[in-house]
């Protein structure tokens, strides 16, 4: 029996020093990190701000937020030192991290998007590793408040640090606190949601079945996109490995993998991409400058300028021609230009098509396309509702408007004066998120909501609005269908196919001839010059 209390005795003092000295290290843990943090943040305030405004949780609140966290994590801090604050220190350190982890709950599995990640050593986590990073330091938080918190049982009182909050009930606090943690994360998100995509006062036709979806294929990964389409074919370029080429007809049954290859080795480039337009495909980097031009026969290409040329959206016009979009050495703004491979590289810029509305940058952002069938160069902006429709001359052809009302770019653009960058300040309302255009019409995946559509569509679908080109009209809308949680991404038109590609699958659809009048080749399609 002496034995027996005797090491029941031995056994409550060894837990009760353990028990403090993890209290130690817990505490010692949670002030580095919240020190780091919020020093991080304040040493690069301008840069930090930008990251909380690019938030799509807490966008609505960035100007006390930037302020309020560091602040937090600073009065935690001094909290954790002194003994008779920690208890109190450890719950509000718990709900923080509860929050923390909430954001980036929502931010994988609920956002539209996904901001840049915290700055310093954090930085180099992904937002996984992030989540189960802070998910241990709520466990580290909960087991101190246990460890702090005097228990019915507690045989040994000299062994608990007294604390301005003494209470026998810590489970019932913690989890008040995670239930306060997360339902205010999500709040904010719903907050937040409802003004970026907010119910707009325009009305969408939804005519008889333009689509039906044909066939789909798995490819496995996401990095493909739509390099070209002609000829009954598809050609997917690779966004990881430029060199290799995907072909398939548009049943997606016959596919062939293609190697491609240039007469220069070792070439370092940074943002490669391919445009194929039979026979003649190129490989071309707007920021090392390259453009590379091969056949179709041998998929073998050479270079074909000997100045820089440097863009960051390019459309082939022809085998000789080139379509881009570019920043002006002049006023540092977006300009589309005219690329002549004949004279290796002439660039011809005109300053009057993109009209700045901000900042000339992210204000005129958008997408570039080329009409072969037309003839016409077709830009159609993110964040307004607007489309430039222009000749090969770079000439104005007319002004078109898709049909929702945002007419000027609600963005945000921050400066951030250590690195000399703009950078948004917040979430930008899309209007156009991407779009296409074959023969009298302009594609357009809209990301705004019209008057009483179904959001449960929303949620599972993307919008395609369809515009006559010709007309300069709005014809009808249609959806296209995600696959599990993905949703369209980029997408062509060929003839009478509907290509889309949805996270790691290719579709098509059949699209309604009786509703699409002016989609098959015809004697406008333009003739390639020779070489």
């Amino acid at each position: 029996m002496l034995l027996k209390n005797y090491f029941h005795y031995n056994v409550i003092k060894t837990y009760s020093k353990h028990k403090n000295s993890l209290l130690e290290l817990i505490c010692m843990l949670y002030i580095l990190l919240f020190v780091y943090a919020a020093v991080s943040k304040l040493l690069v305030f301008d840069e930090f701000k930008i990251q909380i405004g690019q938030s799509p949780v807490l966008t609505a609140y960035a100007g006390w937020v930037v302020w309020i966290v560091p602040s937090v994590e600073i009065l935690i801090s001094l909290m954790l030192v002194i003994p008779r604050f920690r208890l109190p220190a450890l719950y509000a350190a718990f709900m923080l991290m509860v929050m923390f982890t909430s954001y980036i709950f929502i931010v994988l599995n609920f956002s539209d998007f996904i901001p840049c990640s915290c700055g310093g050593v954090l930085e180099k986590l992904n937002w996984t590793e992030h989540l189960v990073f802070n998910i241990i330091f709520v466990v580290l938080a909960f087991i101190g408040v246990i460890i702090l918190s005097p228990q019915k049982n507690d045989d040994n009182p000299k062994y608990v640090i007294k604390s301005l909050m003494p209470h026998k009930k810590p489970y019932a606090l913690l989890f008040i606190c995670m239930v306060c943690g997360v339902g205010l994360m999500f709040l904010l998100f719903s907050l937040s949601e409802h003004k970026i995509h907010r119910d707009n006062s325009f009305t969408r036709l939804f005519a008889g079945h333009p689509a039906i979806k044909s066939k789909e294929l798995d490819l496995a990964y996401n990095s493909y996109y739509i390099a070209g389409a002609d000829q009954g074919k598809i050609y997917l370029g690779n966004s990881i490995s430029p060199f290799h080429l995907i072909t398939l007809d548009t049943t997606l049954q016959n596919k062939e993998t293609i190697r491609l290859t240039l007469d220069q080795d070792s070439l370092p480039y940074k943002s490669m991409q391919l445009r194929v337009i039979p026979p003649h495909f190129f490989l071309m980097d707007g920021v090392k400058s390259y453009i590379f031009r091969g056949n179709t026969t041998d998929w073998k290409a050479s270079s074909v300028i000997n100045k820089p040329v440097y863009f960051s959206q390019v459309e082939p016009i022809d085998s000789v021609s080139l379509l881009i979009r570019g920043v002006s050495s002049e006023t540092r703004e977006n300009v589309l230009g005219k690329v002549n491979l004949l004279e290796s590289g002439k660039i011809d810029l005109t300053h009057d098509l993109l009209q700045k509305q901000i900042d000339g940058i992210f204000d005129t952002d958008g997408s570039l396309q080329y009409n072969r069938q037309l003839q016409k160069l077709v830009y159609t902006y993110y964040y307004r509702n607007q489309f430039i429709v222009a000749d090969t001359n770079l000439q104005l052809s007319h002004l078109g408007k898709t049909i929702d009302t945002i007419s000027h770019a609600q963005i945000e653009v921050g400066t951030i004066a250590s690195k000399d960058q703009l950078k948004m300040a917040a979430p930008p309302l899309i209007v156009n998120r991407s779009s296409t255009t074959y023969g009298d019409y302009l594609f357009v995946n809209s990301k705004l909501i019209g008057k009483n559509e179904p959001k449960h569509i929303w949620k599972r679908a993307s919008i395609i609005d369809v515009y006559n080109l010709v007309d300069n009209t709005y014809e009808f809308s249609f959806y296209v269908y995600g696959i599990k949680k993905d949703k369209l991404r980029s997408f062509r038109v060929l003839h009478d196919k509907f290509i889309g590609l949805v996270g790691n699958h290719i579709v098509t659809y059949q699209l309604n001839t009786n509703l699409f009048k002016n989609l098959l080749p015809d004697s406008k399609e333009n003739v390639d010059p020779k070489i």
